[in-house]
């Protein structure tokens, strides 16, 4: 794929979550196990493994350093808590 089309596709994943959260739908520490797995795009059935890398990734794009939101980023943040928390409850 090229950088070119990468680029576009990240834009789009950025905007779609910003939209998204511009929604309310996250609401800081009540959020929905559903909804976490919304904001950091996983699946379901996703390990702890796979989580801590999609917060990675997200984290990547919105962390205020990086030129992103700090807000945006703390509800990154409160998605990656509530899932692995789910985890933690489930083993």
């Amino acid at each position: 794929m090229g950088l070119l089309v990468k680029a576009i596709l990240v834009l789009v994943v950025v905007g779609m979550v910003v939209s998204y959260l511009r929604r309310g739908a996250v609401s800081g520490s009540s959020m929905r196990p559903a909804e976490a797995r919304e904001l950091l795009n996983i699946h379901v059935g996703a390990t702890a493994d796979e989580v801590r890398a999609a917060h990675r990734r997200m984290m990547a794009r919105v962390h205020p350093d990086a030129g992103g939101s700090a807000g945006l980023a703390t509800r990154v943040n409160a998605a990656r808590d509530t899932l692995l928390g789910e985890l933690k409850r489930r083993s």
